[in-house]
């Protein structure tokens, strides 16, 4: 009987020291992958229960790739390893292995190839139009993952703050419509996985940086899609957020460092208030309220001035370039991240691709404010943001308010006489070649609200856009004068479903043919001037010479040494004739040139031009 009791406490001991030393898990290795002949240095982040008490190598040890060093975090459940790739390394799969005491624990990691000409990609510029999806609401390509078991919103199309169900096969399944509207380039809101309980369609709040949400689709099916987009000519920029991710990211429970994130004694919005980044009288109080307040009570706002969270995101960010192929970024709410980490940021990007270009979006109406975030402006600060494109929303204001003013004759600050004013404080922007034009955005009213459905205006819109400086962009819809379903309800009802995109839609306006009426009458017009302008070098790189006049008409040329085109807006409810002598600086020895929308022959002197409409003149 003693001998039955000793083995039975033995096989008890045994069952506690297995049941005190589970299997040792790696739940997450970022980034995912790498490869050789980065110039940005790789430091993985190891979560992992324990793994603070780990001793760690990577095999084969004869490759190139070693383990330079491991540094701790706040929490046990974080190692943060840097990895030396030589130049020479061997490309493959290499084994991260885990030593705790005498036990060992293997990890595959890979270090691939390195795609041909990757470093000299080229990005968006002025040669391009940018159209602006938000793929829940664009189409519907796959059905069976509107919902699914690992996220928690489920669809409910009938509900416009809730999931609709578009998503990336349905954007794949309608490239050829956005390349034959004469777009060159895409921008979508966020694809990354957003698990949150409600609203969570629009993507800006992040629960996963290296994971595609699952409703849209998978990592793979987002490089498929960048794939057909280069067949089409179309580039594709990717729409990020450092500034804040979701309190439903993984890493939320167990922050690795206690400064991860900014913290409050009690929840603390921003107070939007990002003047504080350039104003020499704000108070460093309300400073670190605008950069460390949080955008909403589900959106924590990051720490970047933690060195391995800023690491975190540059690695991030050229993870997502390199293994899918992009084109170019889009920064959300830009001034809003601690600036002179985002600059180190901007500039690593920078540094593994010269040619890259990001577009922050700072939205302030100030010309001064918006022109100090672009890189290489003269702050009197000495601040260099090495952020290459800004978007324009001081011209945002100006079109939108000079569409609503068509009945006044314009006097000295309403109308067309905006748009002038605007362009007129060209001289603060240190480049204007990377500079974002748009009249809406997924922000803001639908274009087609603000000129209450008058095609006339709308096209007036569409003609700024085709010939303005600066790189145009278009939400999608906006070419068939999409309105919003009830605005007193704000966001979700701008965000229309496009026609056409779920089975069993009544009309599919992907569908040329289904075109009429006023849609058609604005996507036409929309169509023939983003074409044409697609190999307008003047209109990309030439200058401008604009007229002032004070009766809510509008006169500018796009010129360069080989080429001039010629804009009349007339922005009033009567018809009126071109003074062209008056534009005899240039036009002197101008008089016969082709009208870009007909293709006919427009002899200059004492042209007529209907009202609300504008005429484009090439010679």
């Amino acid at each position: 009987m003693k001998r039955i009791f000793t083995i039975v406490m033995l096989l008890a001991a045994v069952a506690t020291a297995t049941a005190a030393k589970p299997k040792f898990e790696v739940k997450h290795v970022e980034p995912l992958s790498w490869w050789v002949g980065m110039n940005t240095p790789l430091q993985l982040m190891i979560n992992a229960e324990g793994v603070a008490d780990c001793d760690v190598q990577i095999l084969p040890a004869d490759n190139g790739v070693a383990v330079k060093a491991i540094h701790k975090a706040d929490s046990p459940n974080y190692i943060f390893v840097d990895v030396a790739i030589s130049d020479d390394a061997v490309a493959g799969d290499y084994t991260l292995r885990f030593t705790l005491g005498k036990r060992k624990y293997d990890y595959t990691y890979t270090i691939a190839e390195r795609r041909e000409g990757s470093r000299e990609r080229e990005s968006f510029t002025t040669a391009d139009f940018v159209y602006l999806i938000m793929p829940d609401r664009f189409a519907n390509g796959d059905p069976t993952n509107d919902s699914t078991e690992d996220t928690a919103e489920k669809a409910n199309r009938s509900n416009p703050g809730r999931r609709h169900g578009g998503d990336l096969q349905g954007m794949i399944d309608h490239l050829d419509y956005i390349a034959d509207l004469g777009a060159t380039a895409i921008w979508s809101t966020p694809l990354l996985l957003d698990d949150e309980n409600g609203a969570s369609y629009h993507g800006y709040s992040c629960s996963n940086y290296y994971l595609i949400d699952p409703r849209y689709g998978s990592n793979e099916l987002f490089k498929t899609y960048v794939e057909e987009c280069h067949k089409r000519n179309l580039k594709v920029i990717m729409d990020i957020v450092p500034n804040h991710s979701s309190t439903s990211h993984w890493w939320y429970d167990d922050l690795p460092f206690e400064d991860w994130v900014h913290k409050w004694d009690s929840y603390t919005q921003s107070n939007w208030t990002f003047s504080t980044n350039m104003d020499f009288n704000a108070s460093k109080s309300d400073l670190y309220q605008m950069e460390s307040g949080w955008f909403d009570r589900t959106m924590a706002d990051m720490n970047l001035d933690n060195e391995y969270l800023l690491n975190y995101f540059k690695q991030w960010a050229v993870w997502w370039i390199e293994y899918s192929n992009l084109d170019g970024f889009r920064v959300d709410t830009y001034p809003y991240n601690e600036k002179i980490p985002m600059s180190q940021w901007c500039k690593a990007v920078m540094e593994e691709y010269p040619n890259f270009n990001i577009v922050g979006e700072v939205w302030t109406s100030s010309i001064p404010q918006l022109a100090y975030w672009q890189g290489g402006n003269a702050n009197k600060d000495g601040f260099d943001s090495h952020l290459k494109s800004i978007m324009d929303f001081p011209l945002h204001d100006a079109i939108r308010a000079a569409m609503t003013e068509y009945d006044k004759r314009g006097g000295w600050g309403a109308g067309m006489t905006r748009v002038y004013d605007v362009l007129s404080h060209d001289f603060v922007y240190h480049d204007l070649s990377n500079m974002m034009i748009m009249a809406g955005n997924h922000d803001t009213d639908r274009v087609g609200d603000v000129v209450d459905g008058d095609p006339r205006r709308m096209k007036i819109v569409a003609a700024l856009l085709a010939t303005l400086r600066g790189m145009p962009q278009m939400l999608y819809g906006d070419e068939l004068m999409f309105r919003s379903t009830d605005r007193s309800k704000g966001h979700p009802t701008l965000r229309v479903d496009f026609p056409g995109g779920w089975p069993g839609d009544k009309k599919n306006l992907f569908d040329r043919a289904q075109h009429a009426g006023a849609e058609k009458d604005v996507f036409d017009y929309t169509h023939t001037l983003f074409n044409w302008r697609k190999n307008k070098e003047v209109i990309h790189t030439g200058k401008t010479l604009h007229f002032i006049d004070r009766d809510n008409t509008y006169a500018y040329f796009r010129y360069n040494d080989n080429d001039v085109v010629f804009v009349y807006v007339n922005n009033t409810e009567h018809e009126c004739t071109i003074p062209w002598d008056r534009y005899a600086e240039i036009s002197a020895n101008l008089t016969v040139g082709r009208d870009v929308v007909t293709g006919e022959e427009v002899v200059m002197h004492g042209k007529r031009v209907s009202p609300m409409s504008v005429l484009i003149v090439e010679f």
